[in-house]
């Protein structure tokens, strides 16, 4: 899908490759759940100290898990993708790059808590990777802890206030995670004050206006 007239020079627009994928796929927002928003944000990702074990571990990341596996079967198969890059966390335990790689195994195969484990362990050593940990925040969600998905999206906020990534999806897990219409609109109306070119924007503007109509007079 094309992203059209969405700014490419991070440098100077304050967006992320990961935000991007983010906000490309939001004029689907009509048709498809919050789930949809929140994942495969890998796209276009730089993960620091990237190895070759990447490799070893199949597609990280970008790899649909089998539509008729079951949630044990896709465990067995995360657990058997990500066993080479444990096993160089074993002798390089400082290495948050690998601990991304790790939780991009989980993540794409549906295994959200063991996801959001290796993020967070990724994040005690660079606390100020907003990418990671606004998909660690997905992940919480996914396993069914909005508040601390929330709480996890502001901290990215603290470090990059203008993150359209965080943005997007603090205004959705607000939304259907904790139904408030009234912060997930405060959200969104920040992310277009923010990037108010983006093609983006009728279907972010349609969300407000789907939020709006849940909100108390």
């Amino acid at each position: 899908m094309s992203t059209g007239s969405i700014p490419t020079d991070n440098a100077e627009s304050g967006w992320r490759p990961r935000a991007v994928y983010v906000l490309a796929v939001v004029c689907l927002a009509a048709g498809f759940a919050v789930g949809y928003f929140l994942r495969g944000s890998e796209s276009g990702r730089t993960i620091p100290g990237q190895t070759g074990a990447q490799d070893q571990a199949g597609s990280v990341g970008k790899a649909a898990p089998h539509p008729t596996k079951t949630l044990e079967q896709m465990k067995q198969a995360a657990d058997q993708q990500a066993q080479p890059l444990i096993d160089q966390l074993a002798k390089d335990s400082r290495n948050a790059g690998l601990f991304i790689q790790v939780g991009d195994v989980y993540k794409s195969n549906h295994q959200f808590r063991d996801a959001a484990a290796y993020y967070e362990k990724s994040l005690a050593i660079d606390p100020k990777n907003v990418e990671v940990r606004t998909d660690m925040a997905s992940c919480l969600f996914y396993s069914g802890d909005a508040d601390k998905a929330i709480a996890e999206l502001e901290t990215s906020l603290k470090y990059d206030p203008k993150h359209a990534g965080t943005l997007f999806n603090l205004g959705m897990i607000k939304w259907k995670g904790k139904t408030d219409a009234k912060g997930a609109i405060a959200a969104w109306q920040l992310l277009l004050r923010t990037y108010p070119d983006i093609e983006s924007r009728p279907m972010v503007e349609k969300l407000i206006a789907e939020a709006r109509q849940h909100t108390p007079q």
